[in-house]
């Protein structure tokens, strides 16, 4: 941790997040993060569990005169987002987050921060070690996988929680308390296609969209950047249609939850065609900066020659690909009629790959409607199967209903309105959060999910609000000294 990070109050919350940024803890790889938790529950002598899923649970005893308070719940996720900048040198496996202050924020060095969901484990941590904090009976809930499946919340089983309210401390506008999310689940079409050689007297060249600002597929859906796949896509479309481009491959976009901010493609392009090709590329880099000049002022578009590929796509699947990703919706599929400003249903083409006879398209359907997301996910299949590919359906996971009339939620919004002179924004967000599927094992636990401003998270632009982590730590603070006495 720099000199600089350690003069930030609260000072331990802050310990607590540089030391948690020194475990590597990507998605689906969570074993020295859990380990990390696992000894420091033990350390403090306090009952530590892990269950049979690999979260893990810390619980506390009341501070002293709180005895009678209702338990709480505090959760977050372990694992975070791993993206990084194409020219940074960084390996996620191996290395802690380099962090730096920039005024009021704390941000990475051309990485993804992991403030989300690393300042609420944090906040937790800090609690959990605090013998000076008042607080009711604390049972800490540390989810895995939240990012990429949330398997964690999933086989998380009835019974090891008994806490009546929680506190899942996952949200990035401070202003905000959310009592709903949307559901979402996987949508991935995938097969195998037909090569042909390359056609000869042709010049290969490598295509390249970067530098979009890309984003959290669920909470920045509705600001309309751009999407490097579709983008991509669209000018493969054109160069196969104007100039008999042939595709060698395409690598685009990466995680579900990200919206794609890079993608590359090899083509090759007729000698007779390549000045009006070049001439092309040049006038739709113009376009593209154009159309997105407000949401992704960093959009490039980079083409090169490089060297002739020994194989492309067979035309008639290249065009059906072709046309099969142009056709699959991609941002805001519908709002809600009900909630002013709230996404009811989207979709992001999170991943492209198309190589060696293989493709892959990766999207990520999210919906606070059920029915709704199952049609759009249909759609999508029936899309991406003209184009011969099988699609399958994963990782789903339920909506989470608001219930703005739970004790908790009213607590919450009469103290936010107290401590800061105005009203919170009570809301339901288009994120995935695991207050839903944590509701089919604890029916009656009131819930409600908030925390401090993060901008740009799952990208590298990702960062955290120095004065903001200090409003929410003050605000959960107050809220666990006034938690409700025990029921009966």
């Amino acid at each position: 941790m720099s000199n600089t990070l350690e003069k930030i109050e609260p000072k331990a919350l802050w310990a607590n997040f540089a030391s948690l940024n020194a475990v590597p803890r990507p998605s689906k790889k969570e074993e020295r993060v859990i380990e990390f938790i696992k000894n420091f529950g033990q350390k403090l002598g306090l009952p530590t569990h892990v269950d049979e899923s690999g979260n893990v649970i810390i619980k506390k005893p009341a501070s002293p005169g709180m005895e009678g308070r209702s338990a709480v719940v505090m959760q977050s996720h372990l694992d975070m987002v791993h993206q990084k900048n194409a020219d940074t040198k960084f390996d996620f496996d191996k290395e802690g987050i380099n962090m730096f202050v920039d005024g009021d924020w704390v941000k990475a060095k051309g990485t993804t921060l992991g403030a989300d969901n690393g300042i609420g484990v944090a906040a937790i941590m800090t609690l959990l070690a605090s013998k000076e904090i008042p607080h009711p009976p604390l049972e800490a809930l540390f989810t895995i996988d939240e990012e990429t499946g949330m398997t964690g919340a999933k086989g998380l089983k009835g019974g090891l929680l008994s806490a009546p309210i929680l506190l899942n401390l996952d949200t990035e506008d401070d202003r905000e308390l959310t009592i709903g999310c949307a559901g979402g689940i996987d949508v991935t079409g995938q097969g195998s296609y037909k090569e042909e050689p390359a056609p000869e007297g042709g010049q290969a060249y490598q295509l390249a969209i970067k530098g979009l600002t890309g984003g959290h597929s669920g909470m920045d859906i509705h600001l309309g950047r751009g999407n490097a796949n579709k983008l991509m896509n669209r000018l493969l479309f054109d160069i196969s249609e104007k100039f008999s481009g042939r595709i060698a491959r395409i690598d685009g976009g990466g995680l579900r939850n990200a919206i794609p901010r890079e993608s590359v493609a090899v083509v090759v392009v007729p000698e007779r065609r390549h000045a009006a090709f070049l001439k092309y590329i040049e006038t739709q880099g113009a376009v593209l900066q154009s159309e997105y000049k407000t949401t992704d002022p960093g959009l490039k578009l980079l083409c090169e020659a490089t060297k002739a590929p020994v194989k492309v796509l067979a035309r008639s699947f290249q065009k059906k690909f072709l046309r099969a990703v142009y056709g699959c919706s991609n941002g805001i599929y519908r709002m809600s009629p009900d909630v002013k400003d709230l996404v009811q249903t989207s979709n992001n083409v999170a991943r492209i790959l198309v190589e060696g006879g293989e493709f892959k398209v990766l999207c990520l359907t999210r919906s606070s409607v059920d029915s709704e997301k199952m049609d759009l996910a249909n759609g999508l299949r029936a899309t991406l199967e003209l184009a011969g590919a099988k699609v399958t359906f994963s990782g789903e996971y339920p909506g989470w209903t608001p219930k703005p009339e739970a004790a908790i939620v009213k607590l919450m919004s009469s103290l936010y309105e107290e401590m800061y002179k105005d009203k919170p924004h009570v809301n339901a967000c288009h994120a995935g959060l695991e207050c839903g599927i944590l509701g089919t094992n604890y029916p009656a636990m009131e819930m409600i999910s908030f925390g401090p401003n993060i901008h740009g998270a799952h990208s590298p632009d990702e960062k955290v609000q120095i004065s903001s982590v200090q409003k929410f730590w003050h605000f959960l603070l107050e809220t666990l000294k006034r938690t409700p006495e025990k029921k009966g």
